[in-house]
């Protein structure tokens, strides 16, 4: 999503006269796109600006702050660091080319942080960086409330583009030679637009002809249909993988949370998508060691994820962002108790995600030949379908085509084969 958001303001940008750079020394303007979902990453961002600072001394550059952060924080970033230039909250993306104009005669510190629950950046196009895989955003906001989550209190609420300018937005980037198409949400089961919901967009989607496949991103349990579910196995497009985040497989902590589904509905949605699409990979999120977890309901989950077998899990330990519910319960976890249990998971996943891998071995999968691989120009690497990396013999002329690999090996998240 923030790379999505990165291309959203460089088409701003772009269109008002003002060109990226290859190297930060040749900038006038650096922009710190930033996010707050956790104190690690906002932390990280205020270290990365102070490491830029000292290119004041050499030029005349503007360093301005975008994004959740920006959102989140808005003038105190200022009392942070007093060398930034500009905030700029993520409804407020098309004030930026006024702000950064040299012809701005205003030298003090901006902040724009309005709210503004209609901005959905109608028939702005992201200027997409990269060469075959593009991000298309097809709303915005979030109305869910997770006590953990600071999200929609930076994003607001939920609105959803209108269909035509999303399938615009689609047939152009297919036609600019993008194969590989990411529908973006904070919960892309809630797209509505007029009558138009997000297993109709999906069958909208797959009707373009210059794509070849869509992926979406994030799915909330309480909201994935089975009219969805069917959607994903009709369609020829969209891919075998579904991210869907747990988050605690015990029923009592899911309602602190304010996650809106059982353990019990989660499973029941994983035995749908499978039944439905045998070859499915679904990944997932999980948080140890939440306010007041204690070691049967921490159990709970570990049982729920060993059951269910995800391909992958992304885990973390619970990190209270001040001005969510959740910072405030009394009964937070102890630091080491919180890594303990996050350990746990970690090793647990590690050792399905092995197994499941290696189930791949003596397979053929379609692979979308991406670039080189990192450790040897020799191979190509690319994803299947399901979303696994795919290392093969080869060379640069196969990239941004499919081929067929015969899966030989597994070796860590990493599928290893040959052509066919």
């Amino acid at each position: 999503m923030n790379v999505a958001d990165s291309e959203l303001v460089a088409s701003i940008l772009n269109t008002k006269g003002n060109q990226i750079v290859n190297k930060i020394a040749d900038a006038d303007v650096i922009l710190f796109n930033t996010c707050s979902v956790r104190q690690h990453a906002e932390d990280r961002v205020l270290g990365r600006i102070s490491n830029e600072m000292s290119r004041k001394k050499e030029k005349d550059v503007k360093i301005g702050v975008i994004g959740c952060m920006a959102q989140r924080l808005g003038k105190k970033l200022n009392k942070l660091n007093s060398k930034i230039d500009f905030v700029v909250g993520v409804d407020q993306y098309k004030q930026l080319p006024q702000i950064i104009n040299p012809r701005n005669d205003n030298l003090d510190f901006e902040s724009k942080t309005a709210v503004n629950d209609d901005e959905i950046y109608e028939d702005i196009y992201p200027l997409h960086t990269g060469e075959l895989n593009a991000f298309v955003t097809i709303m915005r906001g979030c109305n869910n409330f997770c006590s953990y989550c600071i999200v929609p209190y930076t994003r607001g609420r939920e609105r959803s583009r209108p269909i035509d300018d999303i399938l615009k937005e689609i047939k152009k980037t297919g036609e600019r030679g993008f194969k590989d198409i990411t529908l973006l949400g904070q919960n892309v089961n809630s797209y509505q637009y007029n009558n138009i919901n997000f297993a109709e967009l999906l069958r909208q989607v797959n009707k373009i002809e210059t794509i070849e496949r869509i992926r979406f991103v994030t799915s909330h349990p309480k909201d994935l249909s089975d009219e969805v579910i069917q959607v994903m196995a009709e369609s020829d497009k969209v891919c075998e993988h579904l991210h869907l985040a747990l988050q605690s497989g015990d029923n009592a902590i899911l309602k602190r949370m304010n996650r809106g589904y059982t353990a019990e509905h989660f499973l029941n949605i994983t035995k749908k998508l499978r039944k439905a699409m045998p070859e499915i990979a679904i990944t997932t999120d999980v948080i140890a060691g939440f306010p007041g977890e204690t070691n049967s309901q921490f159990q709970k989950t570990y049982d729920l994820m060993k059951n269910i077998e995800f391909d992958y899990a992304f885990t973390f330990k619970y990190s209270p962002r001040k001005g969510t519910k959740a910072a405030e319960f009394k009964d937070q976890i102890d630091e080491k108790i919180r890594l303990e249990r996050l350990q746990k998971l970690i090793k647990l996943q590690e050792e399905i995600t092995l197994k499941k891998y290696r189930e791949q071995i003596g397979k053929t999968k379609e692979i979308y030949v991406e670039q080189v691989s990192k450790k040897s120009d020799a191979e190509m690497a690319g994803k299947s379908r399901d979303f696994k990396i795919t290392v093969f013999p080869g060379d640069k002329s196969l990239i941004g085509k499919f081929v067929k690999v015969k899966i030989t090996d597994a070796v860590g998240w990493t599928l290893k084969g040959k052509i066919i």
